[in-house]
């Protein structure tokens, strides 16, 4: 896991606001998909095991059997595997100056993205149905000017408080921005 205390290019004074994942529910499609392909063999195995074990006896079908058997519950776990590292990779960091987006895509590729504070136009969050309203979860869209028009928080729990920490930590940073230019300005003219 990443230590929060020592950031990628950490600036001055720079503090961590929030770390986001996405909820646990985007979890529950996984483990269920697990239950039910490696359930429904094993159910199958049961219901017909007078003909899987004369298979598993045979010397031919046994270890062919054994080894498709294998490939089946091991393609389940990897599957899932790279799923979890989905989702634990998958990370926002919002900090006083600026949003780290890091997206994992597979295993061995990730993008991690960048945005300044100032940067940002509009926040909005999106809760749609019935399931992210009683487990309080949706997306947050951060709007900037930027190459990279629109910052996606997928599926992050309390997006209406992550929206409102965002738009209080770009005032916050802005106001930061124009007490600092205003000073510099000061100090440029008086010392001329």
């Amino acid at each position: 896991m990443m230590n929060l205390n020592q950031l990628p290019n950490q600036r001055p004074n720079e503090r961590v606001a929030l770390f986001l994942r996405r909820h646990w529910i985007a979890l529950v499609p996984v483990f269920a998909g697990l239950v039910l392909l490696t359930g429904f063999p094993v159910i199958l195995a049961i219901v017909f095991s007078d003909l899987v074990s004369r298979w598993l006896q045979d010397p031919l079908i046994g270890p062919l059997v054994t080894v498709i058997a294998s490939i089946y519950f091991l393609a389940i776990w990897l599957f899932m595997s790279v799923q979890i590292t989905d989702y634990f990779l998958d990370t926002w960091i919002v900090t006083t100056e600026r949003i780290i987006d890091i997206e994992q895509h597979g295993l061995f590729n990730r993008t991690a993205s960048e945005l300044d504070l100032a940067a940002v136009q509009d926040t909005t969050a999106e809760i749609h149905g019935i399931l992210q309203t009683v487990l309080t979860y949706g997306d947050v869209y951060v709007q900037t000017a930027g190459e990279k028009e629109r910052f996606n928080f997928r599926g992050i729990d309390n997006p209406e408080q992550v929206k409102e920490l965002i738009a209080k930590l770009v005032e916050e940073d802005k106001q930061r921005i124009r007490e600092n230019g205003e000073v510099k300005g000061k100090i440029k003219s008086t010392g001329k």
